[in-house]
């Protein structure tokens, strides 16, 4: 959401930034507030962990109760979080306009909590901001009632503005002991991969198998669920896996770009991979993807977590028979402009 606020700011609109909570920690929440130049007051609803009926009914207390303070004229959310769907719900029944930033992506996978929450807020969402044609496809063949714009993705924005100030500011790489293309990056944090302790296991394996060392920032819920099922001491005494701490957005930025490849099983980072400044081969640990796109463009490659399949996946590429795409199919970085010149035509 970055790019929007930053954009609001620049044409001097008045706007209210929400933090609900969801995330709590400081290097998954406040440090990219911090790093991503947020100067604007922001209500902080601190609404902490707990089950996803918790989170969601926390934040939507705390979302109409500041509705009700100082009613807004659209309500912004953007992606599939507990967080985007409290606000969407919120707004809808109090009868304000929803916006919904990165519209119609479908995994089709119904275990994924995500799925519920983008599906959800697609279809009572009154402006649907569709990074791609085929977002808008997924879109009118539901016959969301509300209007459908294609206007690229903002986290193609991010990576652009960003980037130049990541170069300049991290030190990561060399704090780590990085060398440029000779490591590999990864993460996994998603329910269906990390609470399943076959799975996780798979993925621990691959992560020691893979032909180049292994950085993994590793996700709170991950390294509780490796303790849950006596996994912990495989992941920290493996020699091929470094692990560190969650990292902010700009040393994240520059892991992606220093890495040779990325194994994750993240959505946001299939797109920023497609980024021009990125560009980088992505083996999603998934068995499915709501960004299809990037796959088509060769960014990214759905590989499962089979620790075989994943493996001769990595090697082909390795080979030099893979491919990475050239250009992104998530719009040129100007999502924000786009976005926010439609709500000022229609509101």
């Amino acid at each position: 959401m970055a790019p929007l606020i930053h954009e609001f700011n620049k044409r001097k609109q008045k706007i209210n930034v929400v933090h609900t909570g969801q995330h709590y920690s400081y290097n998954m929440s406040q440090i990219f507030l911090k790093e991503l130049g947020i100067k604007n007051r922001i209500e902080h609803l601190e609404v902490g962990g707990g089950s996803h009926g918790e989170v969601t009914a926390k934040a939507m207390v705390g979302l109409e109760k500041l509705f009700m303070k100082n009613p807004p004229s659209i309500v912004l959310v953007e992606g599939d979080t507990n967080t985007v769907l409290a606000g969407g719900l919120v707004a809808a029944k109090m009868h304000v306009p929803v916006g919904h930033v990165e519209a119609g992506l479908r995994s089709y996978d119904s275990r994924m909590p995500e799925e519920h929450n983008r599906r959800l807020v697609d279809h009572l969402s009154d402006h649907l901001y569709a990074p791609t044609q085929l977002n808008r496809k997924i879109l009118t063949d539901e016959k969301v009632p509300g209007k459908v714009y294609v206007t690229g993705n903002t986290v193609i924005d991010a990576c652009l503005m960003n980037m130049p100030i990541a170069q300049a500011r991290s030190k990561v790489t060399r704090k780590l002991g990085l060398i440029d293309g000779e490591f590999a990056l990864a993460t996994i944090h998603r329910q269906e991969n990390v609470d399943d302790k076959a799975v996780l296991r798979s993925l621990i394996k691959i992560f020691s198998s893979v032909p180049y060392p292994v950085l993994l920032p590793l996700h709170p819920r991950t390294m509780k669920m490796a303790s849950k099922f006596g996994l912990k001491k495989t992941l920290l005494g493996d020699p091929n896996i470094t692990v560190i701490e969650p990292v902010g957005y700009f040393d994240f930025l520059m892991l992606m770009k220093a890495s040779k490849l990325i194994l994750t099983d993240s959505g946001g980072i299939q797109e920023e991979a497609t980024a021009p400044n990125l560009r980088k081969k992505v083996f999603v640990l998934r068995t499915s993807t709501e960004r299809p796109e990037a796959v088509d463009a060769g960014y990214a490659q759905l590989v499962g977590v089979r620790s075989n399949a994943v493996l001769k996946a990595v090697t082909i590429y390795l080979d030099g028979k893979g491919r990475t795409g050239k250009g992104s199919p998530y719009g040129k970085g100007d999502t924000r402009v786009k976005i926010v010149n439609i709500i000022n035509k229609e509101l």
